[in-house]
């Protein structure tokens, strides 16, 4: 086993960028992680293509959903070298119904990408994603996406980004053309502009040419005039780029860019090299940070099965908090006190894998068959530390999951329990209905979608399900539990960890419920299901 020093462990953190795109859907997301692969060698054809529609799946969209519908539904790790810089890039779920796995991945990085359509602004999930960040603590660089297409003025959207999120905008490009009409962009420090070349449907890198102030005034004397002036208005309004600010979520550093034609990549690209946060010292269960050259202790924040067909193999996304991870090291699972082996360690790279032997803070490392982890669970070796578990996000949608043919009934048993395990739903079950009829608690309706394809594809087990009337859930004590089982008006349903659930039709119903028995069904600030539906709103 290789002995780290303390230098040589912040050394190793000091060069680490873990960062998340995140987005309303349809921003572009996949599309701009993409484009950052490109632009930093790791990939040499980018998979986005003229929109959507026509778009070839991307190294980040592995399941054939998310490539035959266009959308992402499930995160990828995609880890890159940048000059000096090692980025880890985690790429989420953009639909609104996977809010819950990209809550969870929020817990593994130090800084997100939030990228807005440059027609639509700030839309429901952006706002939704920005509160999240807020409260987790998580430093926000902001792109304008689309600018090669019609949308708002530049000016009205920094507006809108500062009335809604508090949070003042740093322009680190601006652009030179109005939305739809691009003709490049300006650095407002250089007082350069840089004009694009566009490679045929966005495969290839974009080829900048730099222009100096008086040759893109004399080329484009209203529209850089106008960039200038715009730019420099914001910085008589103390919207200078300011990196305490930036750490602190005090102001966003600003991006105008296309993701599609990779225009505005680049600087994002270094932007993040040379001023994205490395690792901090994490807060363990109790609230106490954890020292990054503490022993090692790493967050599984991901769990996935059936990225590799051939193998039916199951992954845990680790993220690495401290210390020094090498392979094969017996770790220690703080949930139950049993050891750990780590001989299968993995860097998942789309579809590919890489075995990996020693990791650092910051770094993303895959466990394979780990059937014992769960999303929130902690591994750590020598010093004892638990980080907090993940709360479930209350879901609003229910189903009866059912399959169809007797014969299958092991594997549709044995699906099930694997999904409700990776988060993928939320399962309870009950003695009126039996364990042949779990009942399926879901944040969006397409999450019911997934689970259609992974018990087909992933077990062989084809599942019906028939709509439940409920869209409010409560967890409840066994008190209430057995009061609340006499009543016609709600079920009691219980996960399997034992934790009883109060389903209701509607908040109405629960309100009705709440006054015949208002000491079981109190609702504290901070509990689970208000603390889910605070994170979401």
């Amino acid at each position: 086993m290789m002995e780290a020093d303390t230098k040589q462990i912040l050394k190793q953190a000091l060069s680490r960028r873990t960062i998340a795109v995140i987005s309303h859907p349809d921003a572009g997301k996949s599309t701009l992680s993409e484009a950052l692969l490109l632009h930093s060698n790791a990939i040499t054809e980018a998979g986005a293509i003229h929109g959507k529609a026509g778009r070839r799946g991307t190294v980040s969209d592995w399941m054939e959903m998310e490539k035959a519908r266009g959308i992402s539904v499930s995160s990828a790790v995609l880890q890159f070298t940048v000059g000096d810089a090692i980025v880890n890039l985690v790429d989420t779920p953009g639909h609104a119904d996977f809010s819950e796995d990209t809550f969870r991945v929020l817990a593994a990085v130090d800084a997100v990408i939030m990228l807005i359509d440059a027609a639509k602004g700030m839309e429901t999930q952006t706002m939704k994603l920005f509160e999240v960040c807020k409260a987790r603590g998580l430093p926000v660089i902001t792109v304008i996406n689309k600018w090669d297409r019609p949308g708002q003025d530049a000016l009205e959207l920094v507006d809108e980004i500062l009335t809604r999120t508090g949070m003042r905008s740093m322009p680190r490009n601006w652009p030179v053309g109005d939305s739809g009409h691009m003709l490049g962009l300006l650095n407002p420090e250089a007082m350069t502009m840089n004009r694009y070349t566009r490679a045929p449907g966005g495969a290839k890198k974009v080829l900048a040419e730099k222009l100096s102030a008086e040759t893109a005034e004399a080329e484009y004397p209203l529209e850089f005039q106008t960039a200038v002036e715009e730019s420099s208005l914001l910085e008589l309004e103390d919207q200078f780029y300011d990196r305490d600010a930036f750490l602190a979520q005090e102001a966003t550093p600003l991006f105008f860019a296309s993701a599609v034609q990779n225009i505005g990549v680049e600087e994002l690209l270094h932007f993040i090299m040379e001023q994205g946060p490395p690792p901090q010292a994490r807060p363990d269960a109790e609230g106490t940070p954890y020292e990054l050259t503490s022993d090692f202790s790493g967050y599984v924040f991901k769990v996935q099965t059936g990225m590799d067909k051939a193998h039916r193999d199951r992954i845990a996304f680790m993220r690495i908090c401290s210390g020094v991870f090498e392979r094969g090291m017996v770790a220690t699972h703080a949930q139950s006190g049993k050891p750990f082996p780590t001989k299968y360690s993995q860097q998942v790279f789309g579809r590919d894998r890489t075995t990996v032997d020693t990791a650092w803070p910051g770094d993303v490392v895959g466990l394979v068959n780990a059937s014992t982890l769960r999303p929130g669970d902690t591994l750590h070796a020598g010093q004892s530390v638990l980080f907090p578990p993940f709360k479930p996000f209350a879901p609003e949608h229910f189903r009866v999951g059912k399959t169809g043919d007797a014969s299958k009934h092991k594997q549709f048993r044995k699906g099930i329990e694997q999904l409700d395990r990776e988060g993928v739903i939320q399962v309870f079950y009950s003695e009126r209905r039996g364990q042949q009829r779990p009942v399926l608690g879901a944040v969006g309706p397409m999450q019911f979608e997934v689970v259609s394809a992974r018990m087909e594809s992933d077990f062989g087990a084809a599942v019906s399900f028939d709509a439940l009337d409920y869209s409010v859930a409560r967890d409840i004590d066994d008190e209430a539990a057995a009061i609340l089982s006499e009543r016609q008006d709600c079920e009691v349903l219980y996960r399997n960890d034992g934790t009883p659930v109060a389903l209701f039709r509607d908040p109405w119903r629960l309100r009705t419920v709440q006054r015949d028995h208002p000491h079981l069904l109190p609702d504290p600030p901070g509990s689970a299901t208000s603390a889910s539906v605070s994170a979401r709103r």
